[in-house]
């Protein structure tokens, strides 16, 4: 995969690339990033690419000739006949993992990640195929966004996490929330594991994880069950853990 981000500050990049998973990503060969200051295809000698919004208001507004320009820099040098160019921005879907899962199939994505006031609408118009937001608060500029969202996109990626069933198994990637995890000793100052887990049984290892990856959507993000295909035996426990509350 192949990744372009636009920014103003492009070194606020240079750690997270070069750290963790996502440095271990471009050193295995599955991603390549690019970060590009879009301050250098601004027209002008003070190089502005903002500027007051018609019409009034405050703040100042993204111009559209840095970034149609360098976007035109980035499909010039692509090796991929078509890229999907992200807008970071409060109106865009509020990202999940169904989003991730979609983009980590693509072979290009290229990041715009705004300051100021705003973007001019034309960006959004012709440029723009798909609008993202991290969440429902605002942020000074849309790099802290971009990064989560590649984050979560290139952890996807064939043979980046050491266990190939890691994302599988991960929250939200099942429609539930992860079960409870464990790790050596099996008691820790009288906390002691939950027998079923040091018993071998696989089947009702993967069972309880069901069950409690359930109970703990229900508990914490209920919200999620709304379109979740539940079985009988999940409706069950459902009923019975209400019945419970209830009581």
């Amino acid at each position: 995969m192949k990744i372009d981000v636009l920014s103003l500050f492009p070194e606020m990049f240079e750690g997270v690339f070069r750290s963790s998973m996502l440095k271990k990503a471009a050193e295995k060969g599955k991603v390549q990033y690019n970060v590009i200051n879009f301050r250098e295809f601004a027209e002008g000698k003070h190089q502005a690419v903002d500027d007051y919004p018609y019409g009034g208001g405050a703040g100042m507004v993204l111009k559209p000739q840095p970034i149609f320009d360098a976007i035109d820099h980035v499909k010039q040098r692509a090796e991929s006949a078509e890229q999907r160019v992200i807008l970071m921005c409060p109106q865009g879907e509020t990202f999940t993992q169904k989003k991730a899962e979609e983009l980590a199939k693509e072979e290009h994505l290229v990041f715009i990640c705004g300051h100021y006031e705003g973007y001019d609408e034309r960006i959004r118009e012709q440029l723009v195929t798909d609008e993202i937001s991290i969440g429902d608060y605002i942020l000074t500029g849309g790099e802290l966004g971009a990064m989560v969202v590649v984050d979560s996109v290139v952890r996807l990626l064939p043979d980046v996490l050491g266990n190939e069933d890691s994302p599988v198994l991960d929250s939200f990637s099942s429609g539930l929330l992860e079960h409870p995890q464990y790790t050596r000793p099996a008691d820790f100052r009288g906390l002691k594991v939950p027998d079923v887990l040091t018993s071998g049984n696989h089947r009702l290892i993967d069972e309880w994880r069901n069950q409690q990856s359930l109970r703990r959507t229900w508990e914490r993000r209920p919200d999620l069950l709304e379109s979740y295909p539940l079985t009988d035996k999940q409706l069950q426990w459902l009923k019975a853990w209400q019945k419970e509350k209830n009581s």
